[in-house]
């Protein structure tokens, strides 16, 4: 899944846990592209309920492509973003790798040794589990939409078929949404996963909802399908997606997110209020019930997105 299990050799019942994850740019900011990748990278964690991340070392790659100034700004403020987050995170970044490359880079490596009672297996679905998703959807063509009113000529049909339809402050409203999700730790959410006896989780990014859906279906030791009925998705991008006649997939699943939400598995309903809740009072941050856990319906687990699928659009990241 997101993370690699190994018991240590020399300790009973410890097990080191590790994710590896990089991208290139998403937004203009590198400070906040720098956040982005630190927070894309530590999610892997906290879909496992591993809030306490011992350290973590940066990849990074410097663009051979920018001039010479251009280039030290870019690279600086990328590692301060990552950095800065790492240490809100309470963990560190001990070391990593640099490289020349036509585009900028950033990405890392996070490492935990965790007793075996300390973290969640993302295996233990059962029928009757309720899916909560910590972060909405839509991160994507938030961002392509952005860079359309940015680069107008270079980004058509976005821009041609949008353009007598949105404003500005619309553009720009959708992205600031996107890129505070996408920088924002889900530290408090593996913290709460623990607390409600979360079953598995994954987190929603490059695959999209129903990929990621699926994925998690696959990997149960029960048989088990994951039926989603509603999306949380950042307002106005349901719309944009079917200006484009549904390029970007979002409602059929498969739209890229980038450091997406927690999907989290629940044993009842009433657990995944109380998860939602405990997020709202302590992280200032929304969840939704999306989805059920049923029975398989086939020879191998699945996501399924109903045909009625309901839409929430939501306004705002911070509460």
């Amino acid at each position: 899944m997101d993370c690699s299990i190994m018991p240590l050799k020399k300790i009973k019942d410890y097990y080191l846990i590790s994710t590896i994850d990089f991208f290139y740019p998403l937004v203009e900011d590198p400070y906040a592209q720098g956040r982005i990748g630190c927070a894309n990278v530590l999610s892997d964690m906290y879909s496992m309920g591993i809030d306490e991340v011992d350290n973590m070392l940066m990849v990074l790659g410097a663009s051979r492509n920018m001039i010479e100034a251009d280039r030290f700004i870019c690279t600086k403020e990328m590692m301060r973003g990552f950095n800065d987050l790492a240490a809100e995170g309470e963990t560190e970044v001990t070391g990593g790798q640099s490289v020349m490359n036509p585009w900028p880079i950033i990405g890392g490596v996070a490492l935990a040794v965790c007793h075996k009672d300390d973290f969640i297996n993302p295996n233990g679905l059962q029928v009757g589990n309720v899916m909560v998703l910590t972060k909405p959807l839509g991160t994507q063509v938030a961002v392509n939409l952005k860079q359309a009113y940015r680069e107008k000529k270079d980004c058509r049909p976005l821009y041609e078929r949008t353009k007598t339809k949105l404003t500005q402050e619309d553009v720009d409203a959708a992205f600031q949404l996107a890129s505070d999700s996408m920088g924002h730790l889900s530290r408090r959410g593996a913290k709460l996963m623990r607390k409600h006896n979360s079953t598995g989780a994954t987190d929603i990014t490059g695959f999209g909802m129903l990929g990621h859906a699926s994925n998690l279906a696959v990997a149960q030791l029960a048989a088990v399908d994951i039926v989603i009925h509603t999306l949380p998705v950042i307002k106005g991008m349901v719309a944009v997606d079917e200006m484009v006649d549904g390029r970007f997939k979002l409602l059929k699943g498969y739209s890229a997110e980038t450091s997406g939400g927690l999907f989290v598995a629940l044993p009842s309903m009433d657990a995944a209020k109380a998860f939602i809740a405990d997020l709202a009072a302590e992280d200032k941050t929304q969840g939704w019930i999306i989805g059920d856990v049923v029975e398989r319906k086939s020879e191998f687990g699945t996501g399924i997105i109903t045909d009625d699928v309901k839409v929430l659009e939501v306004d705002r990241f911070y509460l």
